[in-house]
């Protein structure tokens, strides 16, 4: 596929808004059937996850969904070393950089003499990590959602990915949850694995929250359960914008651009700056690069979908398409990042400079990779161990402290009409 630039202000208003757009999906057409899932799971337990799993093995039994400890020591003897010694390797940066996180325990703050407000911090008690498997294998999503939630101090921390062939679980995914201290892992994907660890089942836990992505029916799920657990942030195809003036390499643009591309047809690169000589290289250097990939059918689906090389009339109109796009990744490539970053409102994560490409972060850099898209940034942020900690408040006054209060409280209790409100505070100075 040829990809040529355009200039921000010739995109016509449909092309502008499936660019903005991108894959957000309209997952309400298969809301029914993920309902139906969820209700058979929640009245029928371990019964309704074992049917799912019948295509993987010929007689499948409650004992199938749980990893065993023979499994996991098999799992290190599939997955060559050199793997298992770079999991471990990013597992340490991801466990330093959430433990950066935490918070104090608890502080307090007096209001005024004779009230002292305060908060404390207090892990959620289960913590549920899906991954996604079944063909593929995803041991870095196991790192990203079961680490900061042992950082966070969860007492225990589960695991669900599909089954593959015969009800085992992908080797590599078995190490990382390993590495990651993971409590207990299953074997149970798509809705049937969020509405087991939502409900609980004979094997399942019941869990306080659902993390980690998953497609549009994994998706479907957590919306269903919602409310009964707390959820992360919806998530969808990949997506990456690159922010770069005239010092951008356009070679090394061409292969985030591309490396983004490599996803799934429905992931989405983008390339804004204001610099035309930069957006054409970058185009004829996609062209070039892309012949010959492993992935390149995925890649041209996603160039044509979704992705666009564009052009700006200067930087701070780049800049403000950033914002407005809230990619999921944003990477910026300019002569100075620190002086763009303040400028940035919108982003799940951001990566600084010619040296730090998207896939660092996805793997290595300890930043997780867990985000928003589909313009999510706006409102959400990634995963981190604030996804698995309560912050309640505490107060306490004094005889003299609640005195100076009480015409106020029973002020604004009687103008809402709760006499016994205002009652109760006056009871105490009769």
């Amino acid at each position: 596929m040829n990809l040529e630039p355009i200039s921000i202000s010739e995109l016509s208003k449909e092309r502008l808004t499936s660019i903005l757009q991108r894959s957000m999906e309209d997952i309400s057409s298969i809301y029914e059937d993920m309902r139906k899932i969820v209700q058979d799971v929640k009245t029928r337990g371990d019964a309704s996850l074992v049917d799912s799993c019948k295509e993987y093995k010929e007689s499948v039994s409650q004992q199938d969904l749980e990893v065993s400890p023979e499994e996991i020591e098999e799992a290190y003897n599939l997955v060559e070393p050199s793997v298992i010694g770079a999991l471990k390797e990013a597992a340490k940066n991801i466990a330093a950089f959430h433990q950066a996180q935490l918070e104090k325990e608890m502080w307090a703050v007096e209001v005024r003499p004779g009230i002292m407000a305060g908060r404390v911090a207090r892990p959620i008690e289960r913590a549920g990590c899906y991954v996604p498997g079944g063909r593929a294998s995803y041991p870095s999503t196991v790192l990203m959602t079961v680490i900061p939630a042992k950082v966070a101090g969860v007492d225990m921390v589960v695991a669900t990915t599909p089954a593959m062939e015969g009800m085992k679980a992908n080797p590599a995914t078995l190490v990382a949850a390993h590495i990651s201290g993971c409590d207990r892992i299953f074997k149970v994907g798509g809705p049937w694995g969020v509405a087991g660890l939502a409900f609980g089942t004979e094997t399942l836990p019941k869990v306080d929250k659902i993390v980690g992505p998953g497609n549009k029916y994994v998706t479907a799920a957590k919306m269903l359960v919602y409310g009964m657990v707390d959820i992360d942030s919806p998530a969808g195809p990949s997506e990456a914008l690159i922010l770069a003036d005239e010092t951008a390499r356009a070679d090394l643009v061409a292969w985030d651009f591309l490396s983004q591309a490599e996803h799934d047809p429905d992931s989405a690169a983008v390339l804004v700056t204001p610099s035309w000589e930069l957006a054409h290289a970058v185009c004829a250097k996609v062209s070039e690069l892309v012949k010959g990939q492993l992935r390149q059918e995925i890649i041209n689906e996603a160039l044509q979908k979704h992705s666009q090389v564009l052009v700006a009339g200067d930087m701070d109109e780049a800049i403000a398409f950033a914002n407005d796009y809230a990619p999921e990744h944003l990477e910026i490539i300019t002569r100075d990042p620190f002086e763009v970053l303040p400028r940035i409102r919108h982003a799940g994560s951001i990566f600084l400079g010619p040296y730090s490409p998207v896939p660092a972060g996805d793997y290595a850099s300890g930043t997780n990779h867990v985000l928003p898209t589909s313009r999510c940034a706006r409102m959400f942020s990634g995963l981190s161990v604030d996804d698995f900690i309560k912050k309640p408040t505490f107060q306490y006054l004094s005889r003299d402290g609640l005195k100076s209060l009480k015409d106020v409280v029973a002020s604004l209790a009687r103008a809402e009409g709760l006499e016994l409100h205002a009652r109760c505070v006056e009871a105490r100075f009769e």
